[in-house]
């Protein structure tokens, strides 16, 4: 979605400029950074991997492929907000790859947000971010139509979106572990230095081993203040954290409070808060209580329902500060 579009279903009028973040303190190391603070100036080893990378970025960006030369179609999916998704087959090889372009007018008014902030292209992003609850990210580059591409393995599956929409309860034992494998793909992205941004069901596909990948990364940015200033209200409004939608300055937290309200609805098949179409919806997380899980199911185990609802707490503070520290948190629950 356009940023006037973002605007506009939020009703809060034109975006006000974002304060300058603040400086760090000299001798932090950025992988001890807490949540909220300015990162700390880059040693000299992460200058010369940034700049391998900017060279790379720059390459890419100038090598047009001709992306229907290279592959088949087999499938297109329905589109996404700002792109479309294939299943292709690569000529060359006959190895079936998903394929996704991105429609560079939709994506302009997002990414024009990060302008001379040298923000990674979502390709290059994948192939940071690896887990086994992580799409693989094959290659990424430019279209001769000048569309942005990503290929990365492809999954047969069903969305979870899909599969909660059904309405149907899942085992309560598979429930706990969807929940734990959402968490774990969610620390990978953290772990590789990125705030996801877009943490819902819609963005997660099971496969029929079991295994649930999240697979787009079109939102997601640098853990970095100068990415997460207030103003950039982008996300799924049903699982948008406080902070966001209120115009605060924000950090990987925010993705905290969606993976929250992301379990909250694998185990109950409903949210926290009124469901709603608009970016209004989003406005509730701070203003009315979320209905506790409980209420939808009784019987889940006590450290179970606290962590989830912990998650999903108005004040980031408040909620647990990492993923390790919410799946220490559920780590001895069990249920038959």
């Amino acid at each position: 979605m356009g940023l006037d579009g973002i605007l506009a279903l939020f009703g809060l009028g034109p975006k006000k400029a974002a304060p300058k973040p603040a400086s760090s303190p000299k001798g932090t190391s950025s992988t001890a950074r807490k949540p909220g603070t300015a990162e700390s100036a880059p040693t000299a080893g992460e200058k010369a991997t940034e700049k391998a990378r900017l060279k790379i970025r720059a390459q890419r960006t100038r090598t047009k492929v001709d992306i229907w030369k290279r592959f088949e179609p087999l499938h297109h999916s329905i589109s996404g907000t700002m792109s479309s998704f294939y299943k292709v087959r690569e000529t060359a090889t006959g190895k079936i790859f998903g394929l996704k372009v991105l429609d560079p007018k939709k994506c302009a008014p997002i990414e024009s947000r990060y302008k001379g902030l040298n923000k990674p292209p979502e390709g290059e992003i994948g192939e940071q971010i690896l887990g086994p609850n992580i799409v693989k990210t094959i290659d990424w580059g430019v279209s001769t139509e000048g569309a942005a591409f990503v290929v990365e393995e492809f999954i047969e599956g069903a969305l979870l979106h899909a599969l909660l929409s059904k309405k149907e309860l899942l085992p309560a034992a598979q429930r706990l572990d969807l929940v734990r494998q959402a968490a774990g793909a969610l620390e990978c992205v953290h772990r590789a230095g990125f705030v996801h941004r877009d943490i819902c069901p819609r963005n997660f596909i099971l496969g029929p081993d079991g295994r649930l990948v999240l697979f787009d990364f079109g939102l997601t940015v640098p853990d970095k203040p100068v990415f997460l200033q207030p103003g950039n209200r982008i996300g799924t409004p049903n699982y948008m954290a406080p902070e966001v939608v209120r115009r605060r300055q924000a950090d990987k937290r925010l993705d905290i409070f969606s993976l929250g309200v992301t379990a909250y609805e694998i185990c109950t098949l409903t949210l926290p808060w009124p469901r709603g179409t608009t970016g209004r919806t989003a406005l509730a997380h701070d203003t009315l209580l979320p209905d506790d899980i409980r209420t939808h199911w009784p019987d889940i185990p006590a450290p179970f329902a606290a962590a989830i609802m912990g998650c999903v707490a108005s004040d980031a503070d408040k909620r647990p500060q990492s993923c390790e520290d919410f799946l220490t948190r559920i780590a001895k629950v069990t249920i038959d």
